[in-house]
C-alpha cells in the first residue's frame, strides 16, 4: 500500500492531553497528591532555569481540604534538591503544620494575601529570576512585541512600589490588589509573581513571563521594536492566555523532570 492510500486518523484517536476540570477533582487526597507533584515539578525547573537566588523565591498550592492553608517550598533548600517529604503545608497564621523545615516569611505575607483575595487561585508562583527584576527595575509592562508576551496583554498589573523586603501583610493585600483579576504582576525593583488555577499553570505563566522580559529588554537593547496593534494582541490572548493553555504547555517540561529527575518523590 503507497502512501497515498493511506487515510487520516480520526481526531478523537490521536492522543492528546487535557488539564481535568474541577468537577474531576475527586478524593482530596488524591488532589492534595497532584498538587504536590505538581509542585515538585515547578521546583525542579525554576532550579534548571536559574530562578532562584539564594534564599529567595516561592511557589505555593493551595490544600484542597483545608483551603485557607497552602503547601510551599521549604526555606533555604535549593530549588534543584526539593524533594516530596521536603514540602511544608502552612496555615493561615503562617505556622508550619506539616514538614520539618521554616517556611519563607515573605511567602506567607504575599501568597496568603493573594490566595485570601482570589479563592480560585490555587497556586502562585515568585522568584527573583534575572529578566524579570531587569524589568522590574524599569517600573516597566510588558509589550506586546512577541506572540508571547500577547498572553500577558493587558492581563498583569504593575505594583509601582518598593518598600524592602516584603514582610507585612498590608503589603501584601495591597500587592493582591494591584494583581486583581489579572495573571501576573510586576513588583516594581523586585521581580514577577504570577498566578493560575493551577500550579501547572502558575508556573508556566512565570516562565513564559520571563523569557517574555527578556525578548523585551534584548530587542529594546537591539533597536527599534515593532508593536503587535491592540486588535491583534487581543486575539493572541484570547487563544494563548487561559489557564487550560498555560497547563497544556507545562506538559513537556514535565515529562523532561519525571524522566530525567528519579529522587522527585523521594521522601
Amino acid at each position: 500500500m503507497g502512501l497515498h492510500d493511506l487515510k487520516p486518523i480520526p481526531k478523537d484517536q490521536l492522543h492528546f492531553r487535557w488539564p481535568r476540570s474541577h468537577e474531576d477533582a475527586g478524593d482530596v487526597r488524591e488532589e492534595r497528591r497532584r498538587r504536590r507533584e505538581s509542585l515538585l515539578v515547578a521546583f525542579r525547573l525554576f532550579g534548571r532555569f536559574g530562578f532562584e537566588e539564594g534564599t529567595a523565591g516561592h511557589i505555593t498550592a493551595r490544600d484542597p481540604e483545608h483551603t485557607d492553608f497552602f503547601w510551599a517550598n521549604p526555606y533555604g533548600v535549593s530549588f534543584r534538591h526539593i524533594r516530596m517529604g521536603d514540602l511544608v503545608l502552612v496555615d493561615d497564621r503562617g505556622a508550619v503544620v506539616e514538614g520539618r523545615h521554616h517556611v519563607n516569611e515573605s511567602a506567607f505575607a504575599i501568597h496568603s494575601r493573594i490566595h485570601s483575595a482570589r479563592p480560585e487561585v490555587v497556586s502562585a508562583a515568585h522568584s527573583h529570576a534575572l529578566h524579570g527584576r531587569a524589568l522590574s527595575s524599569m517600573g516597566a509592562l510588558l509589550e506586546p512585541l512577541t506572540q508571547d508576551a500577547c498572553a500577558f496583554y493587558e492581563d498583569h498589573g504593575l505594583y509601582d512600589d518598593y518598600n524592602g523586603v516584603v514582610t507585612d501583610l498590608e503589603e501584601g493585600k495591597r500587592i493582591a490588589a494591584v494583581l486583581g483579576d489579572h495573571k501576573a504582576v510586576i513588583l516594581r525593583n523586585h521581580g514577577l509573581l504570577t498566578v493560575g488555577r493551577s500550579v501547572e499553570a502558575a508556573a508556566w505563566w512565570f516562565i513564559t513571563m520571563e523569557r517574555s522580559c527578556q525578548a523585551q529588554l534584548l530587542a529594546k537593547a537591539a533597536g527599534r521594536v515593532v508593536r503587535i496593534d491592540h486588535r491583534t494582541a487581543c486575539a493572541a490572548r484570547d487563544q494563548l492566555g487561559n489557564d487550560d493553555m498555560a497547563w497544556i504547555n507545562f506538559q513537556p517540561l514535565r515529562d523532561q523532570v519525571l524522566r530525567e529527575e528519579p529522587d522527585l518523590f523521594d521522601r
